[in-house]
């Protein structure tokens, strides 16, 4: 492993939205039921956002989180990864910067769907690397359900709203927190498999009106949970191989709270005991580029996750594009 300027994680905060909705609240509005949901995604509730309420908005109380958890609330950057940005123009990360009193520091969005954090921490890594930022507050949301057709069943009861976020500062790679070599890929050939087919310039470019169902997120489920599984699978192999790392070293799985039967594939492919997988997707859905940062962050507030366990995480979204990164915890205070 190389011994350069390492972007380390010294800070993480989550939130979620106070509004609990369970399987039982959703089948009393569509053709489901709490047992076929539970089967088919091992979700039981979910939080969503009340009317008003934006990504910004979200992001904005887990960067508040993540900065109080390092102990000093000032960065040389911000990086949101996001899917659904306040709006299309401007990216929201400048003003989650000015809303978190943080002054003009650069700050951006990524575009990588339930990839986001991965690809967020490969953007936050280069700041620190390039030494542009020495410190680095990287926030991952998503409010997915304003762009979820709430009448679709197959995607309503799985994804959901919420953020989390980490503090990376300049440190040593071998010093704990430091991440690991990263693994990032994608598949443009197939980005039809997970969409939103209106809104952007390929659609607006056109004289035809798009069809209403057009505006949201759709996915080709059976085709998509055989990518996840094949990329998560072989970047988590990677990722695991460059850290010096045999997989049953690995202490901590933590994998995109996408799906709980991809999660156990990914999970038995690579011969993860059960106790060593991470999971919040009953609680919460699929939070989109959120779900690894609030895991994160919600077990190592419950102990799940302690300063010295090596953790191994992965991710799969849209784009098609995957990813992993090795990490070996730190201690950190949690919010």
């Amino acid at each position: 492993m190389s011994t350069g300027r390492a972007a380390v994680v010294t800070g993480i905060g989550s939130y979620v939205p106070p509004n609990v909705v369970t399987n039982d609240d959703l089948a009393a509005r569509l053709d489901t039921s709490d047992a076929w949901i539970r089967s088919r995604t091992g979700i039981a509730e979910r939080n969503f956002i009340s009317p008003g309420t934006s990504t910004g908005d979200l992001a904005v109380e887990a960067g508040l989180r993540a900065l109080k958890s390092a102990g000093d609330e000032e960065v040389g950057a911000v990086v949101l990864a996001t899917t659904t940005p306040d709006h299309p123009c401007p990216a929201t990360a400048p003003q989650v910067a000015a809303r978190l009193g943080l002054g003009q520091v650069p700050a951006f969005d990524v575009a990588a769907v339930c990839s986001g954090f991965l690809y967020g921490l490969a953007s936050a890594a280069g700041l620190i690397a390039a030494g542009i930022a020495d410190r680095v507050l990287l926030i991952a949301a998503d409010a997915f359900t304003t762009i979820i057709n709430p009448e679709d069943r197959t995607t309503a009861v799985i994804f959901a709203d919420g953020a989390g976020a980490v503090v990376l500062r300049a440190g040593s790679a071998g010093e704990p927190g430091a991440l690991g070599p990263l693994v990032l890929g994608s598949d443009g050939e197939l980005s039809h498999l997970i969409e939103v087919p209106a809104g952007g310039s390929r659609q607006r470019s056109t004289d035809r009106p798009a069809a209403p169902e057009d505006h949201y997120f759709r996915m080709l489920g059976r085709d998509t949970y055989r990518h996840a599984v094949e990329h998560m699978t072989a970047t988590s192999t990677e990722a695991a191989e460059r850290a010096g790392w045999r997989l049953d070293e690995v202490d901590r799985f933590v994998a995109h709270q996408a799906n709980a039967r991809i999660l156990e594939a990914v999970s038995d492919r690579l011969g993860i005991p059960a106790e060593r997988r991470l999971s919040n997707i009953a609680r919460v859905g699929n939070t989109g580029a959120a779900s690894i940062p609030l895991l994160l962050a919600e077990a190592t507030a419950e102990g799940r996750l302690a300063a010295g366990h090596r953790v191994l995480l992965t991710a799969f979204g849209g784009g098609l594009s995957w990813g992993a990164a090795s990490v070996i915890w730190p201690e950190l205070q949690t919010i």
